[in-house]
């Protein structure tokens, strides 16, 4: 069997692995299995073709982790609009506990509200951010 066949073979079985795990960074090894395997197609020695698998292989890895890194992370699921009704709904806070908490009537039944960290606690109309637990995660408008 020629290299460039065990090349393409080693690929295409990397990519039936990302496709069952889900690791974006296994089609970047791939990659490098492909630069291989075009080695040997152009006749480089198996050195060279084990160099150029690795050289793009690790490129490629490298640049998709500092390209994840620089993009925001998704919201959490407690934070998002779509999955809970609450965030973005506006309470009244009339006054705050020495704990940093609250009870606050919303739809019909008494919460907890707490304040976002940082956030000094304040008096007047607040906006839900965060579900945490039972627990209404507010901040001032």
């Amino acid at each position: 069997m020629e290299a460039s066949t065990i090349w393409w073979l080693a690929a295409g079985a990397v990519v039936v692995a990302e496709l069952l795990t889900g690791t974006f960074y296994l089609l970047m090894v791939a990659l490098g299995l492909v630069a291989a395997a075009l080695a040997a197609h152009m006749g480089l020695s198996a050195a060279m073709q084990i160099v150029a698998a690795a050289a793009v292989g690790g490129v490629a890895v490298v640049g998709w982790y500092h390209h994840k890194k620089k993009r925001p992370e998704d919201p959490s699921a407690r934070a998002d609009r779509s999955v809970n009704l609450d965030v973005g709904e506006t309470i009244l806070i009339s006054e705050w506990s020495s704990d940093g908490t609250t009870q606050v009537k919303y739809r019909g039944a008494s919460w907890t509200a707490i304040h976002r960290p940082g956030v000094a606690p304040t008096t007047g109309m607040h906006k839900v951010v965060e579900l945490v637990g039972n627990r209404l995660l507010v901040e001032p408008l």
